[in-house]
């Protein structure tokens, strides 16, 4: 499928793949238009012929044809209405997938919106556009009840059907050009609205961070700051509607006001007959529900396509970088050469297939960045120099591939909803799952709970402990089993002994693969091969942890706990 650049693109596809649905929908509803309409009329007919007839059997005809239309009323409101909102609902999670599928596949896409941001867009304005597929049905389906109930009226007398359609294309003139304010108001509204989840999304991350040097009360008041903009906002919104829903309403009810008292006065004067009368009334009466949805389609297409522009800033967006084709080697190395970005400066190491090699960092930033470049979160555009996986430029390598074949683990990994299983082994592929329990030393927690593996886990697992949650997304990072895996503080949250072991257990599964350790855990640095020093932005020198303590003072100051 092609890439929508546009809202109006967005919702032509949205049409395009629904046409069976609402054109069963679109039937559905203009029965059920046309049955409402029918009653009055049929109402008219009845009282005509019964004050002429006066005859039984016509009367229970006549009932007959009322039980007829009523249940024709029924069961096509029901069956229509169903098979839109099916086809609402499931275009709304094709959406939803695809805005997700953005901000999940390898390369992220060049737009300046936020993760909460981002949410709201495959949420409420994926919800929003999908609503385009009921809209244009209910359209024509008033339409057509607007329609038959001009002819009616106009059969009895043409002033009155042209009076139905001349106020008709007045009213929705005036609301069309009302609804275009609603659409620019509603477009701000939900951009500040995301603005406002994007914040809550950073203080839940932060909020620990927050705490600890009293940070949060202005984080808070940031926060009020926004969210007081989107109620403004919301506000101002809730005018608008409020204005366009009084507006229609009034000129409906002129229009309805204005067809019973022509019939009246048409009937006073003896050019219409009693029956007509009724029908006329009755029709006045019915049209306020069909011009009420039609007055406020104009309102919900413009809410639909201001989501639908929302979205197409997501999908349209271009990827911040363009993978090559090619494929590393498996049990490859790492070359790190002259990498120029943020506070590194010529970084230049080597690490051979098969090594341990920890990398101090005295400036916890410079670990920041090389775990950023090395991950590829970084295009390689953005920063100088060059990383190689198996003596290939990852600039030449598939996003996909390098993510197969090299982990980088966040020291900050995010914990899922689910269970502790499901957590370490998302894919359900792993064969390493009990290795990296133990070597994780997340035993102690399985053991805790009686569903072992199956205990349930809360979103950024909220009922676990810091340092459960670091060993946590340790076991994951050791049971994805990839041949370079490049870990960023995984032991910051544990005590010393569980330290120490897990330096152990870490050097003993990974044996004879590649690894990379950014800390500066003395236990990890120990059980490297050898020990990087990172300072200033370049490797200043390198040796064995217990050489360099004995050799090095700035090193034994910055790692000797």
């Amino acid at each position: 499928m092609t890439t929508p650049e546009t809202g109006s693109e967005i919702l032509r596809t949205a049409l395009r793949r629904n046409v069976g649905a609402m054109t069963w929908g679109t039937a559905l509803m203009g029965m059920y238009q046309a049955g409402e309409t029918a009653f009055p009329i049929a109402l008219g007919l009845i009282v005509e012929h019964t004050m002429r007839d006066r005859n039984l059997g016509s009367l229970g005809l006549s009932i007959a044809a009322l039980a007829v239309i009523i249940t024709t009323v029924s069961y096509s409101w029901r069956f229509g209405m169903r098979i839109l909102q099916k086809a609402n609902t499931t275009e709304a999670h094709r959406w939803r997938v695809r805005v997700a599928a953005c901000g999940l596949q390898p390369v992220a896409r060049d737009v300046d919106l936020k993760s909460g941001e981002a949410l709201t867009i495959a949420t409420e304005d994926a919800d929003q556009t999908a609503d385009i597929i009921e809209v244009v049905p209910l359209l024509i389906s008033s339409l057509v009840a607007v329609l038959i109930a001009a002819v009616a009226l106009g059969m009895a007398d043409v002033r009155l059907g042209l009076l139905v359609i001349i106020g008709t294309v007045a009213i929705l003139s005036i609301l069309s050009v009302m609804s275009k304010r609603i659409g620019a108001s509603t477009q701000e509204q939900q951009a500040r609205v995301a603005r406002a989840g994007a914040k809550v999304a950073d203080l839940i991350t932060g909020l620990r961070p927050l705490r600890g040097f009293g940070g949060n009360h202005a984080a808070f008041h940031s926060y009020r700051k926004v969210s007081t903009e989107a109620k403004h906002q919301a506000i101002t919104v809730a005018k608008v509607n409020g204005a366009y829903a009084g507006t229609a309403l009034a000129l409906n009810a002129i229009l309805a006001a204005a067809v019973t008292l022509t019939a009246g006065h048409l009937a006073f004067q003896g050019q219409i007959t009693i029956g007509e009368l009724v029908m006329a009334v009755g029709l006045a009466q019915f049209i306020m529900e069909p011009l009420k949805l039609f007055s406020e389609m104009p309102k919900y297409v413009m809410i639909a396509r201001a989501s639908a522009e929302r979205m197409a800033l997501v999908l349209a967006a271009p990827p911040a970088m363009t993978p090559g084709p090619k494929h590393p080697a498996p049990n490859s190395d790492l070359e790190v050469d002259c990498v120029r970005y943020g506070s590194l400066r010529k970084l230049k190491f080597h690490v051979s297939a098969g090594e341990f090699v920890a990398i101090a960092a005295y400036q916890p930033r410079a670990a920041a960045d090389l775990a950023a470049i090395l991950a590829v979160n970084v295009p390689p555009h953005s920063h100088a120099g060059v990383v190689r996986i198996s003596g290939q430029d990852t600039a030449d390598l598939s996003i996909e591939s390098i993510r197969e074949h090299m982990l980088v683990n966040p020291y900050d990994g995010e914990i899922f909803a689910g269970t502790l299983r499901t957590n370490i082994d998302p894919s359900g592929t792993s064969r390493l799952i009990p290795e990296a329990v133990e070597a994780s030393m997340l035993t102690d927690v399985v053991a805790l709970h009686r569903e072992g593996l199956d205990y349930g886990v809360r979103d950024r697992g909220a009922n676990l402990s810091g340092g459960q949650r670091q060993r946590l997304s340790l076991a994951r990072a050791l049971a994805a089993d990839t041949d370079i895996l490049v870990l960023h503080d995984p032991t910051t949250a544990v005590d010393a002994v569980t330290e120490q072991l897990i330096a152990r257990n870490i050097a003993k599964l990974r044996r004879n693969r590649t690894t990379i350790v950014l800390t500066s855990s003395p236990p990890l640095l120990d059980a490297a091969d050898r020990v990087l020093v990172l300072d200033d932005g370049v490797i200043t020198t390198e040796d064995t942890h217990r050489n360099l303590l004995s050799t090095d003072k700035a090193y034994r100051q910055a790692v000797a706990r």
